[in-house]
């Protein structure tokens, strides 16, 4: 899968913020042709603060039938501080790594983080889907922003919202199970997101592939620790 991986990654928080707000117009939030996904991988990242070392996962899942398709793997290490809003740098350089890794790319991508629903509109999800040149998604544990709670039955949906905008939604993909929050990456729209997020989530509050890339990234940083450890 061929990514467009920046040259250099920012020294600090305000040339991070800078790219932010320099690639955000780019994020086109519509379907650019008829939402057929035949292929969806779910991203994942895990890090050991001790060590600084963060790995990341891929997951292809085959979209009619969710078995795994393809996986891959990377390993790197955490180079850029902890500052809210900009996340992403923390794990974007391995991110792109391993999608960089994959034979083909596939139809949707499923971010474990924001998408729109972002201070500056421009989360994890959108950084990926606009360097990685496909429809992608953000779909968070947490909200960031305002929203009234959904209603308790599976499907129920509320806005997310940040200074007034529509940045997102509260989705209930179970029946009395707290919602996630679904926003746009890039190339795709909210509705056609949401639909995809609930075909994800036949039996878990979680899409599948954000379960298994968290369970594979897991068991990828064990395996890193472990290296290090041996090799020291």
């Amino acid at each position: 899968m061929l990514i467009e991986i920046p040259e250099r990654w920012p020294a600090d928080a305000e040339e991070a913020r800078a790219i932010q707000d320099a690639l955000r117009p780019l994020v086109v939030a519509a379907n650019p042709r008829p939402p057929q996904y035949r292929t969806v991988a779910g991203l994942d990242s895990a890090y050991d603060d001790e060590s600084g070392v963060v790995a990341a996962a891929v997951v292809v899942l085959d979209a009619a039938t969710l078995a795994t398709v393809d996986t891959a793997v990377a390993h790197g290490a955490v180079s850029f501080p902890y500052v809210p809003g900009l996340l992403a740098f923390r794990e974007l350089p391995t991110t792109l790594g391993v999608l960089e890794r994959l034979g083909a790319a596939p139809d949707l991508l499923i971010c474990d983080g924001q998408g729109l629903a972002h201070p500056r509109r421009f989360g994890l999800a959108c950084h990926v889907g606009v360097l990685a040149g496909v429809p992608t998604i953000g779909v968070a544990k947490n909200a960031w922003g305002d929203y009234t709670e959904p209603g308790p039955e599976r499907g129920d949906a509320s806005d997310l919202l940040i200074d007034g905008e529509v940045v997102g939604r509260a989705l209930r993909t179970r029946t009395g199970v707290k919602p996630v929050f679904v926003s746009v990456g890039h190339l795709i729209d909210l509705d056609t997101a949401c639909a995809q997020v609930l075909a994800l989530t036949p039996k878990y509050r979680q899409p599948e592939t954000t379960r298994r890339a968290d369970a594979l990234c897991r068991e990828a940083l064990r395996a890193a620790i472990a290296g290090e450890a041996q090799a020291g």
